[in-house]
């Protein structure tokens, strides 16, 4: 389950809500990266997710999948 339309990042942690899933081909509109979920203690391939604000201002997210760093173990 992704984000609605028109639903921001805030409003779908509010409603627990998963961020959406990135697609490889799909073009993504970033001004600037509020946040991204730590993976440095994860010694394999996990989710992450991004928050940011796009040219428009709107804030939205995205879950990608990323091998950790393992650090910190």
């Amino acid at each position: 389950m992704g984000l609605r339309p028109g639903l921001t990042a805030s409003a779908a942690i509010a409603a627990n809500e998963p961020a959406a899933p990135v697609r490889g081909t799909q073009d993504l509109d970033i001004a600037k990266v509020l946040s991204v979920s730590p993976t440095s203690t994860a010694c394999d391939v996990v989710p992450a997710t991004m928050v940011y604000i796009d040219h428009q201002g709107r804030i939205d997210s995205l879950t990608y999948q990323v091998r950790g760093t393992c650090s910190g173990v």
